[in-house]
């Protein structure tokens, strides 16, 4: 175990999987857990669609627990992630607006015009009691 340390790039082979992850024997005697958040980049719903029983994998060691001996691997870590900094080039939509009379005028009118209106509605309906 003294052998390891975090942060250490090996090679091991896979020698289970289970719906959480795929276990990596490392050495005759030691073996890691690459859990199915750290194979791949993204959502991963079947650690088997990656990984395979005696696949050969380059694995970085995340984690040593002293006390249970148990080590954490990731596969992720080794991947290059998707780079957000580029521009993706976007597919351009064509927006069709159909018109059945190009005459009609809508829209809102503005303030200063209906402001006149509004005054003498509110003052009709104070008058009332509303």
């Amino acid at each position: 175990m003294s052998e390891y340390r975090i942060g250490q790039v090996i090679t091991g082979r896979v020698t289970g999987i289970q719906p959480y992850g795929a276990f990596v024997a490392l050495d005759e005697h030691t073996q890691g857990l690459i859990h199915i958040s750290e194979c791949h980049h993204g959502f991963v719903d079947d650690v088997s669609k990656f990984l395979s029983v005696g696949q050969e994998v380059s694995v970085m060691i995340i984690d040593i627990d002293l006390y249970t001996e148990k080590i954490s691997l990731s596969i992720r870590c080794l991947e290059k992630p998707f780079d957000f900094s580029q521009p993706r080039k976007r597919a351009r939509f064509q927006h069709k607006v159909y018109w059945t009379d190009r005459g009609v005028s809508t829209g809102f009118k503005p303030i200063r015009e209906r402001l006149d209106g509004w005054v003498k509605q509110a003052l009709v309906d104070i008058d009332a009691g509303k």
